[in-house]
């Protein structure tokens, strides 16, 4: 049973104990009746009080849940924003990083270019040397 059918249920009994209290007040004197009627009136503006009162709450509590649940949604866009930012600087970096390692290889490709056509035999040797001594290396 959910709490709005307890709640039901409890009014329903508070109701129909009312109802047995007041047939018993009609049966009173009459100074005790406009007494219990006085009375009776006090709670009902007490219960439409307390009503009203709830429908506030609800309304205040809804209130707040749809400013939190904004208030989140702007903070997941800028996290989001701020993410997608940092994202785009390294791929900027991460590129210029790449820009300048195949700036220095074609720089060291030329300059190779450069030794091998001035000094043609001294390269020719040092080719040899190192095959020699990779050679000698691999054996062991």
């Amino acid at each position: 049973m959910s709490s709005t059918d307890g709640e039901t249920g409890m009014r329903n009994l508070a109701d129909k104990a009312t109802q047995e209290k007041l047939q018993e007040r009609l049966q009173a004197k009459p100074q005790e009746r406009i007494q219990y009627e006085r009375l009776e009136k006090d709670v009902a503006a007490v219960k439409n009080d307390i009503a009203a009162l709830t429908d506030q709450i609800t309304d205040a509590l809804n209130s707040f849940a749809g400013t939190a649940q904004k208030q989140a949604r702007h903070g997941y866009k800028q996290a989001r924003a701020n993410v997608d930012s940092a994202v785009d600087d390294l791929s900027e970096r991460g590129g210029a990083m790449m820009d300048a390692a195949q700036d220095a290889a074609s720089s060291i490709e030329e300059t190779l270019e450069d030794i091998i056509t001035q000094r043609p035999l001294a390269t020719v040797g040092l080719a040899l040397g190192l095959g020699f001594l990779i050679g000698a290396t691999w054996r062991r």
